[in-house]
């Protein structure tokens, strides 16, 4: 995994915690000017997985999938579930290089992920719906949720394993 800026790692917010600190880092961000990347996070297939290998399966799969995002992000980004399987990544201060990298980083992680469930190996895919808020742009923080969610969807139906980015 790479390094992040320091040894902590981020915690793992709630729906509502992730929501409200996505909203306050929005305000920030367009009050201040500087740029906020929304992540959006799904693993491909969760729900067969889970129907074919029990939920410990799929659990062990969303833990290995925390971590890695964890061990991804600065202490400064926030990390929150959505749902029961989907995560929401808010990175403030994200130049054009982490809105690049960071999915990339995420995707290739999920690929080498060596999990097994009933000593058969699992092969782990992500699909990322990306937004992103550039300084001195004005819209609305349910947009920049809305375009990641739309984004990750598009992902996923185009048969996973991808990022794209979606809003302006």
């Amino acid at each position: 995994m790479a390094s992040t800026s320091n040894d902590r790692e981020p915690p793992l917010y709630s729906l509502v915690q992730i929501q409200h600190l996505m909203k306050v880092e929005f305000s920030r961000a367009q009050r201040y000017g500087y740029p906020l990347l929304c992540l959006m996070l799904g693993v491909d297939g969760l729900e067969r997985l889970r129907e074919h290998r029990g939920y410990d399966a799929k659990q062990r799969v969303m833990d290995a999938l925390i971590a890695l995002v964890q061990g991804q992000t600065r202490c400064s980004d926030f990390v929150g579930r959505l749902s029961d399987d989907r995560l929401l990544v808010v990175v403030p201060h994200a130049k054009k290089e982490h809105a690049e990298v960071l999915p990339e980083r995420l995707l290739q992680g999920c690929r080498d992920m060596e999990l097994e469930a009933d000593g058969v190996r699992l092969r782990i895919t992500l699909s990322i719906g990306a937004s992103w808020l550039v300084s001195g742009e004005t819209l609305f923080f349910d947009d920049l949720l809305r375009w990641a969610e739309v984004a990750l969807e598009e992902a996923s139906a185009g048969g996973g394993d991808r990022c794209v980015t979606g809003g302006v």
